[in-house]
């Protein structure tokens, strides 16, 4: 990047860092609170999203969606598997491949937790063109990217 950049850009790329990281936080917080909720750990509710998202995913395919390193995720399948939010079964096309899927009657109601949040963002949507959702999807997309990557880096 130049260095010489113009003050308007230096003012609203560091309006854009906090914007950023008032977001983070924002979201570690409801999903903290959702987990707590539901008697989990962050990691542990956000795995549970992702193999709802998903479908049953092997131990490693989990690695590799969080950037979490394997002995955590082993650690976070125990736990979940221990509260019997998930279970190990064989997959069904490899037979020595195990898979964790979610076990669907733990989460029934769990959708109550997210209506206002899910009905917020709705609304929001409703405000933007085809055009701008498509830059705000790509934008996630790529921020979501970085954030794995640097989260494997750490893990």
């Amino acid at each position: 990047m130049s260095r010489d950049i113009s003050e308007h850009r230096k003012k609203l790329l560091d309006d854009l860092t906090v914007a950023g990281r008032e977001n983070s936080q924002a979201a570690v917080m409801f999903h903290s609170a959702v987990a707590a909720r539901m008697g989990l750990g962050p990691s542990e509710e956000k795995t549970l999203d992702l193999l709802q998202r998903r479908g049953p995913l092997s131990a490693g395919e989990i690695v590799q969606h969080t950037g979490l390193a394997p002995a955590s995720v082993t650690g976070l399948i125990d736990r979940l598997e221990a509260k019997w939010y998930v279970r190990r079964v064989r997959d069904a096309r490899d037979r020595r491949r195990v898979m964790v899927e979610i076990n669907p009657e733990m989460l029934h109601g769990g959708e109550d937790l997210f209506a206002t949040l899910v009905n917020g963002l709705a609304e929001l949507y409703e405000g933007y063109t085809d055009e701008q959702l498509e830059l705000i999807l790509d934008f996630l997309n790529r921020v979501t990217a970085i954030q794995t990557a640097a989260t494997a880096e750490i893990s």
